[in-house]
């Protein structure tokens, strides 16, 4: 989850605990015990060079330590709260994302693969797939998927095909490419989150779809489970609907993490 939304500025009285903890209370009213803060790194000011793009640049503006002291503070003050990092895996930066994920006392890392090169995947302003072959940034969304599951940096990897966003998947569904994703999310130890998001995405289905859901199940990969709420009113939308994709596929329990710990927990 995000303490703002990805056009509203990451400073100011967001990052102060009476905030924090109106997510609490809405967890709570939701029968969520413990949540958890994965800011996108691409916010922050000292990943301002990692992508040779404006628009990167323009949006690296916030400061990391204050991120950190901010829900590490709720905690302190005995909110149920863990601290995350939504960590993009950058071709290229590998020693950089190796850096950042030893230099925090993060609770758990996200992988995520939003950028090709300068253009995005989910941003239709700055579109990776404007000009290109669909089939072809579904291919390489892939092998950047695959290559982050593997590296061993990541906890749980997010939203797994986020590149369904706006609309496209191949047909037939790309089970070749889901095989891929499993196997290298079981290769690499790696959790994979169920995110209720992708029902306010354009194909109206969970992240991810279910028969790779069915993939990652059938390779044993864990799971963990995401609202991406950017304000309290989001925290925990739709785990209903999780939570029956989750036994339909098979799984009887979720993961969570506390200083990068894995411990499960039976799906309620």
């Amino acid at each position: 989850m995000h303490l703002a939304g990805d056009d509203d500025p990451l400073d100011g009285a967001c990052l102060g605990v009476e905030h924090i903890r109106r997510y609490v209370e809405v967890a709570r009213t939701s029968g969520i015990a413990e949540i958890g803060f994965s800011e996108h790194v691409y916010r922050f000011a000292a990943v301002r060079d990692w992508v040779d793009s404006p628009l990167w640049r323009a949006g690296a503006v916030a400061e990391l330590e204050r991120y950190v002291a901010a829900v590490r503070s709720a905690a302190d003050a005995g909110l149920p709260v863990r601290l995350g990092l939504e960590l993009d895996w950058v071709p290229g930066r590998e020693a950089e994302l190796r850096a950042l994920a030893e230099a925090q006392p993060w609770d758990y890392l996200l992988g995520s693969y939003h950028w090709i090169g300068a253009r995005e995947i989910d941003h239709a302003a700055n579109s990776a797939w404007d000009g290109a072959d669909p089939d072809a940034v579904w291919a390489t969304y892939v092998d950047g998927f695959c290559a982050a599951a593997r590296s061993g940096i990541y906890d749980s990897m997010s939203h797994p095909d986020l590149a369904k966003v706006f609309g496209y998947r191949p047909v037939p569904e790309p089970l070749d490419l889901y095989a891929r994703m499993a196997d290298a999310a079981a290769d690499g130890g790696v959790c994979v989150e169920v995110s209720t998001a992708g029902l306010r995405r354009a194909l109206g289905e969970l992240y991810p779809a279910p028969r790779l859901l069915a993939a990652f199940a059938a390779r044993g990969v864990p799971v963990t489970l995401g609202s991406d709420a950017h304000a309290p009113e989001g925290v925990g939308r739709d785990f209903p609907t999780a939570l029956a994709a989750l036994r339909a596929a098979g799984y009887r329990e979720v993961t969570a993490f506390a200083g990068r710990r894995r411990r499960v927990a039976p799906l309620p």
